[in-house]
């Protein structure tokens, strides 16, 4: 006679109380029943080709946030909820160089879903995709956070950029959840589904100051400005000597500057150590990146170098990233 199941598990093994995974699949559930009616599916057509992807609605009035390289050269598409309804969308503006779009539902769309900080993430944090793998819509994945600060190289004709903290997790990722949301354990979103790098290792654009200023410069102009420096360098630790003084980890050491550009005119040089920009100590990319929006362009940047052992300051004027400095 086969053994009668225990009338009130207890899946831990204890007395009372309820197991871990009872409390891990709470946290999902709630995150996919909050966050699955702002996601919808796309349909694009650009370049003759029909492409799909995700998108998740950020605010009361329709806009959808997405890849840039979902949205492609596409003027419009179409938009599936997961309630069922469908609406056509007009894209509003791409940013390939942060491979981040803004488009808008020309009919009805659901309520947003919240902006959150992924400043915050900490690894093995747990985290919650939402996206339209395959076309299958309204799918969930969870996993943690498997590293913080990775880099994915993006690219617009000739210019290339390294979009920097990107969220790399093992929550389960396919082909079509480009453009999803990445949501923390309440929900908000804190990265935009970009890449599968391999099983097990989703990339994510990460949702921070930087990415809003990016979707405010969308959702106004189309288009993001930004300001060109023409200087390649890459993070490298400061001296002991400097860093006990300054208390200054890191800074960036200058590989390259580009001829005749506003770095070459200011009298950057390779080699230099630059550890201040605008006031600002630099430790990585992005702290330069952070500065070369639209309100840096043809105003002077105070740049602090180490050069040869002594502290120079240089200033720089950044002009407007184009095709041809590019």
């Amino acid at each position: 006679m086969f053994p009668q199941p225990d009338p009130d598990p207890k899946p831990d093994g204890r007395d009372g109380g309820e197991s871990p995974l009872d409390d891990y699949s709470r946290v999902v559930s709630d995150v996919a029943r909050s966050l699955t009616p702002s996601v919808a599916g796309l349909r694009v057509r650009h370049r003759g080709r029909e492409g799909a992807g995700s998108a998740v609605v950020f605010t009361g009035d329709g806009f959808l946030l997405t890849n840039a390289h979902v949205v492609g050269t596409a003027t419009g598409g179409q938009a599936a909820f997961a309630d069922g309804t469908t609406t056509a969308f007009t894209t509003v503006g791409t940013d390939p160089l942060s491979d981040l779009a803004v488009v808008r539902a020309d009919g009805p769309a659901p309520a947003p879903a919240p902006l959150g900080d992924s400043d915050a993430l900490v690894v093995g944090q747990l985290v919650v995709a939402v996206g339209n793998p395959l076309g299958l819509a309204g799918s969930v994945t969870a996993g943690v956070v498997s590293a913080l600060g990775r880099s994915l190289p993006t690219r617009s004709g000739s210019a290339v950029r390294i979009v920097e903290d990107v969220i790399q997790t093992d929550a389960a990722l396919n082909p079509g959840n480009s453009g999803g949301a990445l949501a923390d354990w309440r929900g908000r979103v804190v990265g935009v589904n970009t890449a599968v790098a391999g099983v097990g290792v989703g990339l994510a654009v990460p949702v921070n100051a930087t990415t809003r200023r990016i979707i405010a410069a969308l959702m106004a102009d189309g288009r993001v400005r930004r300001a060109y420096l023409g200087v390649v360098a890459a993070p490298v630790p400061v001296p002991a000597q400097l860093r006990e003084r300054t208390g200054q980890q890191d800074a960036l050491r200058v590989a390259e500057v580009v001829p005749a550009s506003p770095a070459d005119r200011a009298g950057l040089r390779r080699g230099d150590l630059v550890l201040a920009a605008a006031g600002t100590p630099v430790s990585h990319a992005q702290s330069l990146q952070r500065l070369m929006f639209a309100d840096a362009i043809g105003r002077p940047l105070p740049i602090t170098v180490l050069r040869n052992g002594a502290m120079v300051d240089v200033i720089a004027e950044p002009v407007e990233l184009t095709a041809e400095n590019a």
